[in-house]
């Protein structure tokens, strides 16, 4: 089955459960990981976001809580998307984000977008699920403005052999899907997320294909050693 095929059911499988799953995968710390990641994007109040592969919306919704302009949602999961809006529906803040978030199914490979569109083109724990990488980085190179930024935050591949990485590597290749059985009545979808995480690029290999597409200036935070890493970098030209 083609990746994408593949990552489209298994997001279909856990939409509802989407934020469950980002705190079964991270030990819950994954909110922190994001509380750094806006403040990286360094909102301003004419400041444009694409959040690509956006899921329910956390990282908009933090662009514009912190002063940000206005936010594309971009996600290739319908489910994914409605999600999100249920969320806002239920904890009653819709109405709050309406005039300045918007939600588009979309492909990251093909970005319905024109040429330097946005000042800020985040994705967030979702390159790895695209069908080519380095496509989807070059589309996100093409909308990006000359002098904005993108950002990438994504769980790196296993390499090391300290004692965070073995007990991270422990828990997620061998808990998680068992407690994805237990949640969704269906441990495939949690397995193929691990299983993602092994596959990814090496973190060099990743800033090379960064480079590649056009970007500059390329630099990474690791938030958790050995475990995730968040990727910056500008488009100095077009």
């Amino acid at each position: 089955m083609p990746k994408q095929s593949n990552v489209q059911k298994v997001f279909d499988a856990v939409a509802d459960k989407y934020d469950l799953m980002n705190s079964l995968m991270s030990f819950g710390l994954h909110h922190l990981w994001k509380k750094k990641f806006i403040a990286m994007i360094e909102p301003y109040k004419t400041h444009s976001l694409l959040d690509v592969a956006g899921g329910t919306g956390d990282i908009a919704m933090g662009f514009l809580d912190n002063g940000g302009g206005k936010a594309i949602i971009c996600d290739i999961n319908n489910n994914m998307l409605i999600a999100g809006d249920k969320k806002r529906i239920d904890n009653g803040s819709f109405n709050k984000y309406k005039e300045n978030l918007s939600t588009m199914c979309e492909d990251a490979q093909d970005l319905p977008f024109e040429d330097n569109s946005f000042d800020r083109v985040t994705i967030s724990f979702g390159i790895r699920n695209v069908e080519s990488i380095q496509k989807a980085l070059d589309e996100m190179f093409r909308v990006t403005k000359v002098g904005g930024k993108f950002l990438c935050m994504e769980f790196l591949r296993p390499e090391s052999d300290t004692i965070t990485r073995k007990i991270y590597d422990f828990f997620s290749f061998n808990c998680i899907p068992m407690i994805g059985k237990i949640v969704i009545g269906d441990e495939k979808p949690y397995q193929y997320l691990v299983d993602s995480i092994r596959a990814f690029p090496k973190k060099d290999d990743f800033i090379k294909m960064l480079e590649e597409s056009g970007f500059k200036m390329v630099k990474t935070k690791v938030l958790l050693k050995d475990v995730v890493a968040i990727y910056t970098c500008y488009k100095l030209s077009k």
